[in-house]
């Protein structure tokens, strides 16, 4: 197998007085905790399994959203999840099949999916999130670091009565956690937002609080930005063992390789429960395959990204002259094809909520899909390992790795590093289901 290390020969090595951490990861929340580290000191190296452009961290929508302080374990996401599990189009689908893991996970799913749960996890979830919108714009300062970041605003539309309750209940619960700028909009408003293009909706929330940006460029130019600063990315490097002595990660083990790190990050996304076997450390992690379809030199227009609440889809305005429908979460193996049908059940979503779309199914090879790493309360893992002192995990993000990414890296390096948190980090305990 190729080993390629992504690495600028030009620049010579910034940092590492703190000693050599390893980085395992090479999706926005693994180069975010590098970005940060490589500041704080450190000699930082990046192991991707693949080569770095193929993960969730390029398909998603591009939210960067407060808004989603929702978890996914919810009372209804389970009984609405029964409901759609025999139809091929369903924007929530569980596979069913013989998998210990499987059913491990989705018990723990389903005991946290209660109104307790939603109400606690609420507080973290839009503090992380604050986090890492301000991060974001940071990064904006940094020359030549352009990821098409907007903050307009997300529209959550709704169709029907239910819906409509549902979000007056959103609004009230975003004004309590502070996102005083949330919206309830009626028919006319949500209208007269978009004025290019009919939709069909009873009203929407406004939630002027989150902002978007276009995923391929900002992991691009991040990617670009930590060559420069001399941080070694290197492709082709799945982990196949861990040497442990004395309570830490010794070395590192890949199949063309060995690498020995004072510090080791797991941000393997939806390969983490395999990766963290390895170590002999448990977490309840399943992957929930989403899809994506991006229009170039788009024919229609919006204003604003939007959620279509009964749709379960997205849509979003990005880049000056894309647009990118996305959605579905498919609980599924690695190894299971995908399925075709569930792009067309996005399509479909989008021409209910917008009828002047007319989306036709593009083949294969222009239909983007990822696994995202699906917690088992919808809380992402952040945080030390009991069983080492030298190791600490961030994945389990959901839908929201890309969101959450910047905060998260940042709060990685406050652990390494031995410093307060921004946040408190007990509701992402890695270990919280032992």
């Amino acid at each position: 197998m190729e080993v390629k290390e992504i690495l600028n020969p030009n620049s010579p090595p910034i940092g590492g007085d703190r000693g050599k951490v390893t980085i395992i990861g090479g999706g926005i929340i693994g180069l975010s905790a590098a970005f940060y580290l490589q500041q704080s000191g450190w000699q930082v190296t990046v192991l991707d399994k693949g080569d770095f452009t193929d993960n969730c961290s390029y398909g998603n929508c591009g939210y960067i959203c407060p808004s989603h302080f929702i978890p996914l374990a919810t009372p209804g996401i389970v009984k609405q999840g029964l409901k759609w599990m025999w139809n091929s189009k369903s924007p929530f689908y569980v596979q069913p099949r013989m998998d210990w893991n499987l059913v491990n996970w989705g018990l723990k799913f389903v005991r946290s999916a209660t109104k307790d749960h939603v109400q606690t996890a609420a507080a973290p979830l839009r503090d992380i999130a604050i986090i890492s919108k301000r991060e974001y714009e940071e990064w904006l300062s940094i020359p030549g670091f352009d990821f098409a970041y907007q903050q307009k605003g997300l529209l959550e539309i709704f169709q029907t009565e239910a819906g409509g309750e549902h979000a007056k209940h959103t609004v009230e619960k975003a004004h309590e956690l502070g996102l005083t700028d949330t919206q309830l909009l009626s028919k006319e408003e949500l209208q007269a937002l978009e004025p290019q293009t009919r939709i069909n909706g009873l009203g929407a929330i406004l939630f002027n609080c989150d902002a978007h940006c276009y995923p391929n460029k900002l992991m691009q130019n991040l990617i670009t930005y930590l060559k420069k600063q001399g941080v070694k990315l290197i492709s082709n490097q799945e982990v196949i063992q861990f040497e442990k002595a004395g309570g830490s990660i010794k070395k590192i083990i890949t199949a063309s390789a060995v690498h020995e790190p004072d510090e080791v990050i797991i941000a393997t996304g939806s390969w983490s429960r395999q990766t963290a076997k390895l170590m002999a450390v448990k977490i309840p992690l399943m992957p929930g395959r989403g899809y994506s379809v991006t229009l170039e030199n788009s024919p229609y227009r919006v204003n604003y990204p939007a959620v279509l609440l009964e749709g379960r889809a997205a849509i979003t305005p990005m880049d000056g002259n894309k647009i990118r429908f996305g959605g579905t979460m498919e609980i599924t193996s690695h190894k299971t094809p995908p399925r075709m049908k569930r792009v067309q059940g996005i399509l479909d979503a989008v021409k209910r909520f917008y009828p002047d779309f007319d989306v036709p199914l593009p083949p294969v090879e222009k239909i983007w899909y990822g696994y995202r790493p699906c917690s088992a309360d919808g809380l992402p893992y952040i945080g030390r390992v009991k069983k080492y002192n030298n190791v600490t995990v961030a994945t389990g993000h959901s839908m929201l790795g890309l969101s959450l990414g910047a905060g998260t890296g940042k709060l990685v390096n406050e652990i390494v590093n031995n410093q307060p948190a921004s946040m408190d980090l007990k509701p992402f305990s890695v270990e919280r289901f032992s």
